[in-house]
């Protein structure tokens, strides 16, 4: 989480390079979660949906986000607290007796999606205390 920073530095070229291509963006930016381990490391990837396939220039590449039943919070707040939302969702999902769609490995835990959308453009509001974010947690099928 240190190095989380690096991650979304790349948005804004994301965004740039699909504008020069004249590919429509069709909502916000997210973050996806590919491999948690919280005391570790972890595998994050910066995303942006797009109407359909896009030519990319590796390291960038095009995937599909797997369809199914996803649990949600939206959290405005600083985004520093999204640490105490997430732990709150995950525990919401076991009193209910709900399992997500991820597997426990060695290095953590791998998730088929596991979403962090940034429903507010950080050039039009400064303010993080005033950010919205929405966490998409992929669950079991």
């Amino acid at each position: 989480m240190t190095e989380f920073a690096r991650v979304a530095d790349h948005l804004p070229t994301m965004f740039a390079g699909l504008a020069q291509r004249g590919v429509q963006v069709t909502g916000a930016p997210f973050f996806r979660y590919r491999l948690v381990d919280m005391a570790d490391e972890m595998v994050v990837e910066a995303g942006i949906p797009v109407t359909g396939p896009v030519q990319v220039e590796p390291p960038d590449f095009v995937d599909r986000l797997p369809a199914g039943r996803y649990a949600t919070v939206t959290h405005v707040g600083h985004p520093d607290q999204l640490m105490g939302v997430t732990a709150r969702l995950l525990d919401w999902a076991q009193r209910r007796g709900l399992s997500w769609d991820m597997t426990p490995t060695p290095t953590g835990e791998r998730w088929s999606a596991r979403l962090e959308i940034l429903m507010t453009n950080p050039a039009e509001q400064p303010d993080m205390h005033k950010w919205e974010t929405v966490l998409l947690f992929k669950l079991a099928d």
